[in-house]
């Protein structure tokens, strides 16, 4: 199949006409007419229907356009980042990030990026979905505790850690039984003990509130509601104002962050700098100690 010829059927196809295509490329209507054309009799089939008022995708050409459009870009990204030399960050970057992590990170990240990276314009989706990167168009996708996925690649920039914590006027059980205590839980909690520091505590959450965000888990703890489950990373300010105390640490339990991308698509300059920025804003890679 002629490369250049499905170029240009994309090229008609997203500007909606030959008019406005020849506008965009500064290619002739006639060129561009034939080399549809000649598409279209390489593959038998009608891609495109004409008529005075315009030009209309036929089925064959709107399914060939569905599967072709996602490719077609990375080839462009590819030809652009040889010239470049792979070194000049540039254009739209789309990224997926959990609900939670976009409150607390992510407006601050994207805007220190831009300023890093000015030809860069930084799209953040705050979206606790496993979002499809190819064919929702996102470049790259911050996942927790992600499972294996042979079509991503990426590399994990920071771990947290699950750990109890109260309000200082909430009485913590001494170690030796299992302690029913005053719990806040998020509404998908179930049912079952939390064993803290290897077994030297256990606790059996007793529920009073159920509560569908930690940033909510974490208030009602601070007034006193009860003992919370979360990650150490959202109530590390309050534990070092010692508005919170931590009780513990769930043992086994580790959250990792990471920042993942198609396998398949040649890392744009601007996938690859996002990661490599990403990665250096946790050093230590924990996401406590830039909490």
């Amino acid at each position: 199949m002629d490369l250049n010829a499905l170029s240009d059927f994309a090229l008609v196809a997203m500007n909606g006409g030959l008019g406005k295509a020849s506008r965009a490329s500064g290619r002739s209507k006639a060129t561009l007419s034939r080399r549809i054309a000649d598409l279209e009799e390489q593959l038998g089939v009608r891609l495109i229907e004409r008529s005075a008022r315009g030009l209309k995708l036929t089925e064959a050409g709107q399914m060939l356009m569905d599967r072709t459009e996602g490719p077609m870009h990375e080839v462009a990204d590819a030809m652009t980042s040889a010239r470049e030399g792979l070194s000049v960050p540039r254009g739209r970057l789309r990224i997926a990030s959990p609900v939670l992590f976009s409150q607390l990170a992510m407006g601050r990240i994207s805007a220190e990026f831009y300023a890093a990276y000015p030809e860069v314009s930084c799209e953040v989706v705050a979206d606790d979905r496993l979002v499809d990167l190819v064919e929702e168009q996102f470049d790259a996708a911050i996942r927790i505790n992600p499972a294996p996925d042979s079509s991503l690649v990426g590399r994990c920039f920071a771990k947290d850690r699950l750990v109890v914590v109260a309000a200082p006027s909430v009485p913590m059980p001494k170690p030796g039984k299992v302690s029913p205590v005053p719990a806040i839980v998020s509404t998908s909690f179930q049912a079952g003990n939390w064993t803290l520091d290897e077994g030297r505590l256990v606790l059996e959450p007793i529920p009073r509130l159920r509560l569908s965000s930690f940033l909510m888990v974490r208030d009602a703890a601070i007034a006193g509601a009860g003992a919370a489950l979360m990650p150490q990373s959202i109530a590390w300010n309050q534990l070092t104002r010692g508005e919170l105390v931590q009780w513990g640490m769930v043992s086994g339990v580790e959250v990792a962050l990471w920042i993942l991308h198609t396998s398949r698509r040649l890392p744009a300059p601007k996938v690859r700098a996002f990661v490599d920025f990403m990665c250096a804003q946790y050093p230590q890679g924990s996401l406590v100690l830039n909490g």
